[in-house]
């Protein structure tokens, strides 16, 4: 459908729960221009991997065309029983500074009935200030922390008594970890609430390598994880996802899972490390600056005043 905010001649945002192929491969080569030329991906992974795969309950797409070519690209996902639905956008570099941003903002201002949250990621000015012209707040502050992987620090890993360590078998431990990751992130709306169809859809991607996913078990139960991904082009390897199950925080094996996951991907060559933590969990950020870990860059997240 077209946006009534949209009044620019020539320029339409259509509104779609699904996108075909060809509408697909279109967004994604928006977006590798955008971060080309800004040096940080506009649309997390999970977002890049709901571009594909047909409709998915709670998200849609909103395209912005301009005389027929796709200039801007949004997507708004509610999904997140009481937080409001989250969003993030991106207009093509060589047509920016023409008000599409802003008309993207305010078609996900009416779709969301002016509740909503928008990611900006790598914290760029141009997105602070649409944030702000959209009368959006600053509430979350996610940092991507980096270190070099050839410096020490990441030799030894103690693990707590009765803590035995394997890797991830798909297919056998998918049901166990997916209800770990749901204990783990419980406060976490994105992360916890991961389905067996988000699994599926990483375990498919190319970087995919079960021997860096490591679980924890002590008497047979699964009660943490260290999952790493290895970003080939960047040679950069990444503490994917870490969860510990809260009955089994405080013993210390975050830390070693965290330096077990660093030894795998010292071992395979990589330069540097890199993970992301909220700015305010505080406790995880002690333990990663510890281990030598320090801030790279952040991403912002922005919403409407509830």
């Amino acid at each position: 459908m077209t946006d009534a905010a949209a009044r620019e001649p020539g320029r339409q945002i259509q509104t779609l729960d699904a996108l075909t192929t060809e509408q697909a491969e279109d967004v994604s080569d928006l977006l590798a221009d955008a971060v080309a030329s800004d040096g940080v991906q506009a649309v997390s992974e999970q977002g890049r991997l709901q571009l594909r795969g047909g409709h998915r309950e709670g998200v849609r797409h909103f395209l912005l065309d301009v005389e027929g070519e796709l200039v801007g690209y949004a997507q708004l996902e509610d999904t997140d029983p009481v937080e409001a639905p989250a969003a993030e956008l991106v207009v093509r570099p060589g047509c920016r500074g023409q008000g599409h941003g802003r008309a993207l903002g305010t078609a996900l201002l009416g779709a969301s009935g002016k509740r909503l949250r928008v990611w900006a990621h790598g914290g760029k000015s141009a997105a602070r200030h649409l944030a702000q012209v959209l009368g959006l707040t600053l509430f979350r502050e996610l940092r991507q922390l980096r270190r070099p992987l050839g410096q020490p620090g990441v030799t030894e890993a103690a693990l707590p008594a009765g803590v035995t360590i394997r890797t991830f078998v798909p297919g056998q431990d998918d049901a166990g970890w997916l209800a770990l990751n749901a204990a783990a992130f419980a406060h976490h709306p994105e992360q916890g609430s991961l389905t067996q169809r988000d699994l599926d859809d990483r375990m498919a991607e190319p970087w995919f390598d079960p021997k860096g996913f490591f679980l924890a078990e002590r008497g047979g139960e699964l009660i943490g994880f260290h999952w790493t991904k290895v970003h080939a082009e960047e040679q950069i390897g990444e503490v994917y996802v870490l969860g510990i199950r809260p009955d089994a925080q405080g013993g210390g094996l975050g830390k070693a899972l965290t330096v077990i996951g660093l030894r795998h991907l010292a071992a395979q060559g990589l330069p540097t490390a890199m993970l992301y933590v909220d700015a305010d969990n505080a406790a995880a950020v002690t333990v990663y600056e510890r281990l030598g870990f320090r801030t790279h860059e952040v991403d912002l997240m922005y919403r409407t005043e509830s």
